[in-house]
């Protein structure tokens, strides 16, 4: 381990600094080398020649896998650590010590622009795949950067916009995520995010940065910006920012050096901060033990593996898919059968090793013969000659493959959709086919959730690959053929209407301020709550076979601890080999607070062989009951509902457990109200001493009346007390909160 004390006041300085885009500060005298970050999560993508964030220059190959738009739907936090590892291999190759991803953000809304960079809408399936995948690269010496801390679920104004997000729902859906991972994986670095939260910068944010992140979850690396989301050095290195990039020049150690000699930085602070950078890249260097070798061919097969467990099979009326290796023709239609849609757009592009176009893959799959008509143009303009060549291939043809999806300028990095519409051209050119053959299977590609009016009614099949990476194309020809399945199920839920979406009202915001008032309800939480009519929920996914799910029993502890093992039979009932996803909710129907009707809790992907069960143990430990309160996080006495579904609107299994925890106790301040007093058990004996003394004029006259004790419950105590001794009644509490600290 580097001396710190051997560094001067300058060289600490540049230390926190990088020394370009995309590289640390070497001092090669004090034995400090250089390291390297660079973009991800899906892919690596090392620039050549000049630097920039937004994927403008080129960069080295590197294998592009499926985006977490469509890994989020794999729900198979194994897999991801193979990918994970895949991807440390790359990076080992190419002298990059920390791999900027996974992104493990909240879907807060369809329209966010890097919702294709990110997992689910709900926190547990995000943290369980983001910490998987940090695992796999982790192991061989690369570090991960986990992004983007916090509330980061917008591009609008994304430098500068304020989240203004109550601590509850913070707590309960844009912060366990990355508790997560932290706590199951501790990764090399945390990418802080460019908004504020709650006006607070997150680089400045010392509640974000240290309070939660250190000292609540125990994190050990270091925290860097996001590229140029530093605007104070000083201040962000006392809020618990370690590492700002890119390189600011002399501008930023000028400053740091400056607030260390004027007083307004401690230099232990500057310390801390190169000591962890330092520690970090020392661990990583001293875990690349393994050798390692670039195989290209086996990461495009296993791009492959991931493309096809991550597709989801919306629909499959009358057992459309998969297709028969002979019979009549195959018209495969739309221009992304040949340039196919594989990524997204702006800091994680990659240029692949090699690009699967679907088209020929199909070809290559069936010994049925293979028609192409392009149908629509990607630019939306209307094209009649194009669709009067699609709509006589289809009429020719046994079955139709249609190819939709959303352009490559639709969403990026950068800017937010205002939409969620699939381009009109393409509903257009859907409904002539289908008029002229009803056997369609529609396929999908894009990063973010698009809806399906238009598309439900005209296709038996649809079939969603999301942004499938670069060998999406013969992972579609595999699964279209019944060479592989299509495992994914939905990490998101697909509404009709933009307008029904929780967020709708609220996005993006205003006036560098965007408000969640939605709270707790996004995603299926809201939908579910709100009983909205959806396309396809959370959770959802069909299968080329068919599966049975048991609830065998729950088993609670003895002991009075909030933990229950839920034990699930799943037998594949089909007459093929066939994977599942086995997903236990909880519900807590008597709170006291409002609570989301289930909540994703535990969950495990199986994979069986026709005819094959097993039995499967999910464990749900305190957090999967409880909430976050003014005592922080809690679980209440009494009863719990704990189901298993196929989504959160596909529930084939409920039961109903009894938690025998201890009661929760109500802390009691000053501005606690009557209701609280008379619930506490402590409380409780102050107050009946303090209403039968009958202090003041207004004696014990209030509580007379039923009624009118019962219009006091939500009345703060200490106008209660005004009531009965007019303007004591801060005085009354507080000698009564005296009274409690004693008897307590």
């Amino acid at each position: 381990m580097t001396d710190i004390s051997a560094l001067t006041l300058e060289e600490k300085a540049r230390l926190v600094f990088g020394a370009d885009f995309w590289t640390t500060v070497a001092i090669e005298d004090k034995g400090i080398p250089s390291a390297m970050l660079t973009d991800g999560p899906h892919g690596l993508r090392k620039q050549l020649g000049g630097s920039d964030h937004l994927g403008i220059n080129a960069s080295v190959p590197a294998t592009a896998f499926p985006t977490a738009a469509a890994t989020g739907s794999s729900w198979n936090p194994e897999l991801l650590s193979r990918m994970g590892a895949a991807l440390a291999v790359e990076c080992r190759v190419e002298d990059v010590d920390v791999l900027l991803g996974p992104g493990i953000n909240m879907k807060r809304s369809p329209l966010g622009g890097r919702n294709f960079e990110y997992f689910s809408e709900d926190p547990l399936l995000a943290g369980e795949l983001g910490a998987a995948w940090i695992n796999g690269l982790q192991a061989l010496g690369v570090g991960a950067s986990v992004k983007h801390y916090a509330a980061n679920s917008q591009e609008t104004d994304r430098m500068r916009v304020s989240a203004e997000v109550d601590e509850r729902t913070l707590r309960e859906i844009y912060l366990p995520a990355f508790e997560r991972v932290v706590k199951k994986s501790q990764p090399a670095t945390v990418m802080c995010s460019y908004n504020r939260i709650n006006g607070v910068r997150a680089s400045e944010n010392h509640w974000l940065l240290t309070e939660v992140l250190r000292d609540e979850w125990g994190y050990e690396g270091y925290v860097v910006s996001d590229w140029g989301a530093t605007w104070n050095p000083a201040v962000a290195l006392t809020a618990g920012l370690d590492l700002t990039m890119p390189s600011t020049g002399k501008a930023g150690p000028a400053a740091v050096m400056a607030a260390v000699e004027d007083g307004t930085l401690d230099e232990a602070v500057l310390d801390q901060a190169v000591a962890r950078i330092l520690a970090v890249h020392e661990r990583l260097r001293a875990d690349r033990t393994a050798e390692v070798a670039f195989d290209v061919d086996a990461h495009h097969v296993l791009a492959r593996e991931v493309a096809a467990d991550s597709a989801v099979l919306l629909a499959n009326e009358g057992g459309l898919l998969p297709l028969a290796n002979e019979g009549g023709a195959v018209a495969v239609l739309g221009p992304f059968a040949t340039a196919p849609r594989y990524q997204g757009a702006g800091s994680s592009h990659v240029v692949p090793t090699q690009l699967d176009e679907p088209l020929a893959a199909i070809a290559e799959a069936t010994g049925r013969d293979v028609v192409h008509a392009p149908a629509f143009r990607l630019d939306g303009e209307k094209d009649d000659e194009l669709l009067s060549v699609a709509v006589d291939a289809a009429s020719q043809a046994e079955v139709v493959v249609l190819m939709l999806g959303l352009p490559d300028a639709v969403e990026s990095e950068g800017w937010d959709r205002d939409h969620i519409l699939l381009p009109r051209v393409q509903l257009d050119a859907l409904a002539a086919v289908h008029a002229a053959n009803p056997n369609v299977v529609v396929v999908l590609s894009h990063g973010s959730v698009v809806s399906l009016e238009g598309v439900i009614d005209k296709a038996p099949a649809i079939l969603d690959m999301w942004l499938a990476g670069q060998a999406g194309g013969s992972a579609l020809a595999q699964i279209l053929f019944g060479q592989a399945e299509p495992g994914g199920r939905l990490a998101e839920t697909v509404p009709w209407k933009l307008e029904h979406t929780p967020a709708y009202v609220n996005w993006p915001g205003g006036d560098k301020v965007v408000r969640h008032g939605e709270r707790i309800y996004i995603g299926y939480r809201w939908y579910d709550a709100t009983d909205r009519e959806i396309a396809f929920p959370f959770g959802h996914g069909l299968s080329y076979t068919t599966f049975e799910h048991e609830l065998v029993g729950i088993d609670v502890p003895a002991a009075t601890q909030a933990a229950a093992t839920v034990r699930v039979k799943v037998t594949n009932t089909g007459d093929r080999s066939g994977s599942d996803v086995v997903q236990v909710y909880v519900g807590d129907p008597e709170a006291a607070v409002d609570r989301p009707v289930r909540e994703l809790r535990a969950f495990q992907k199986v994979a069986l062989a026709a005819g094959e069960s097993t039995v499967v143990e999910l464990e749900l430990d305190d957090r999967a009951f409880a909430y976050w309160g003014t005592a922080g996080w809690t679980v209440e006495p009494g009863e719990y509902v704990v189901e298993i579904g196929r989504s959160s609107r596909d529930i084939v299994a409920t039961r109903s457990i009894t938690l025998d925890v201890p009661p929760v106790v109500p802390t009691l301040d000053i501005d606690s109200n009557f209701g609280d007093w008379l619930e506490h058990p402590v409380g409780a004996k102050v107050l009946e001493r303090i209403t039968q003394s009958g202090v003041g004029d207004g004696g014990t006259d209030l509580f007379a009346d039923e009624d009118m004790a019962g219009m006091m419950l939500q009345m703060p105590m200490v106008k209660v007390a005004d009531f009965m001794a007019p303007g004591n009644g801060v005085q009354t509490v507080e000698g009564m909160l005296t009274e409690l600290d004693a008897l307590s």
